[in-house]
């Protein structure tokens, strides 16, 4: 936790009031000084090998990316389900040739990882157009192919639609595909309606609660679209109004292997908050001293979709090419690129911790999992609103070892993707964790979860399901069990494991 304030020193005080009964006097004068609401505390074991970007598995573990980009570690939290107190192994390496930092990602409905693309591989910018894709059961990465025709796709925007499949936008096109995890390949889809001179380059696609996503440009910045990967077309969404990326650094174009790159800037990233609005960070436009933001107001109830400006960033601070997730209490926590953190409550933009970088997704337990140079986690002020709470209709009362079971309920993926970044490293988890935790021992076991029903986000009175394994090693006898998402978790239900 951060320094307490110290005391004033009161000697002269003492001297003025000796006539005040000496307890009453220290209870007045020393009484406790209220800690901070927000607390940043590091991992007691940090990753041997470092972590970067990382992947909230489904059965409640951490896939982190090392510090060398082939290889990989996971987080186990303890037996209490403590993150801070978690241990790290080492998995799997990627295929040979792949090192890849800054692609396109996701956790896939069935519990693999897919990762596609990547600015850099082994370190020189090249948009590579190759990927893999891990399955956290077998502690394998397998190669998969580009997309037909694709020879680049590098730091490319991606999400997982409602109905669960990964789509990409290609970098330097409007091109966009989508991926078959059971058969390892893509399929081309429609690309209809964008912005002449606009691409994906730079961009952050926010999936919202009707299907579609809402993505603010960077190349045509102030302009905005909504895409739905059903038709293939892209609907303008109106002006930003303020200008949200900060342009480029480079001199020129960046040549790579397939000719030259002139990129358009960075922005920051989006987030869809409980409210239905979607909160932009910004980079720092030509001639501003600082990041601006924008919040996008979805059409609703008949009224028409709308822009609206949000509060700058402290003077010299931005969010461009940062990270950001959504707190339990609805709050956005964006990463400065100072190292502070920020929290938008919908009105204000706050300054509360300095964590050295940003945050990179929500843990089950409320926390948000932060990356800067050690590992971190961070606590927000305040709690969810029931309303938002997972809400389990049905899952059998009794449990047994290794069997695999369905719970059915609304809710189960949230109300929000609730992690982003300026464009590439989507690290979302708008999917259900199951969670049990011993009724005697208070131990807590989380059983992967797999092949869930929905997607989307804020599904409301909807009945979605999820499938889950019961883990050999729980501990039997009277539990308590869980859905967990976004860090909210479900009233509980009294289980018993044989």
């Amino acid at each position: 936790m951060p320094n307490m304030p110290k005391t004033p020193y009161v000697l002269n005080m003492l001297k003025r009031i000796v006539l005040l009964p000496l307890v009453l006097l220290l209870a007045t004068v020393f009484a406790p000084i209220a800690a901070p609401a927000q607390t940043l505390t590091k991992l007691t074991h940090q990753p041997p090998g470092g972590a970067g970007i990382a992947f909230l598995l489904t059965d409640g573990t951490v896939l982190a990316q090392g510090n060398n980009q082939a290889t990989w570690w996971k987080l186990t939290p303890d037996i209490t389900g403590s993150y801070i107190k978690g241990t790290w192994a080492q998995m799997a390496s990627l295929p040979a040739g792949y090192s890849p930092d800054a692609f396109a990602s996701a956790v896939l409905p069935d519990g693999r990882v897919v990762i596609s693309g990547g600015e850099y591989n082994f370190g020189a910018f090249t948009l590579t157009s190759l990927g893999a894709i891990y399955d956290p059961t077998l502690n394998t990465w397998t190669s998969i192919p580009a997309p037909a025709g694709w020879t680049t796709i590098g730091d490319s925007p991606a999400y997982v639609t409602a109905d669960g499949k990964f789509v990409v936008g290609q970098k330097l096109t409007t091109n966009m595909a989508e991926f078959d995890a059971a058969s390892l390949s893509w399929i081309t889809l429609g690309s209809v309606g964008k912005d002449q001179g606009a691409f994906n380059s730079e961009e952050g696609f926010t999936l919202l609660p009707d299907g579609t996503f809402v993505t603010a440009d960077v190349a045509t910045a102030p302009d905005s679209e909504t895409y739905s990967a059903t038709t293939g077309l892209w609907t303008f969404a109106g002006s930003t109004i303020v200008d949200l990326h900060s342009p480029t650094t480079v001199q020129g174009c960046l040549m790579y292997p397939g000719g030259c790159y002139y990129p358009p800037g960075e922005i920051g990233p989006q987030i869809l908050r409980p409210d239905g609005t979607v909160f932009v960070a910004g980079g720092t436009p030509k001639g501003a001293t600082s990041g601006h933001t924008a919040t996008y107001h979805p059409a609703s109830g008949g009224n028409a979709a709308f822009w609206a400006v949000g509060p700058d960033f402290p003077r010299g601070d931005d969010a461009g090419d940062s990270g950001a997730v959504l707190l339990t209490s609805g709050t956005v926590l964006v990463g400065g690129n100072s190292g502070n953190l920020y929290e938008f409550n919908g009105t204000t933009l706050a300054k509360t911790l300095n964590a050295g970088g940003p945050p990179v997704l929500m843990l089950p337990t409320g926390q948000a999992f932060v990356e800067g140079g050690s590992v971190q986690v961070y606590k927000g002020a305040g709690t969810y609103s029931a309303a938002w709470q997972p809400v389990i209709k049905s899952v059998a009362k009794t449990l047994t070892h290794g069997l695999t079971y369905t719970l059915t309920g609304t809710q189960l993926n949230g109300l929000s993707q609730a992690a982003a970044f300026g464009d590439e490293f989507e690290t979302a988890t708008n999917y259900p964790l199951v969670r049990i935790t011993n009724n005697t021992t208070k131990h807590v076991f989380y059983a992967r979860t797999h092949d869930h029903s929905s997607m989307g986000v804020a599904t409301g009175s909807t009945i979605v399901s999820t499938m889950f394994d019961v883990p050999s090693g729980i501990e039997l006898g009277a539990s308590s069990l869980q859905v967990v998402t976004n860090g909210i978790p479900s009233k509980t239900v009294a289980v018993t494991l044989n």
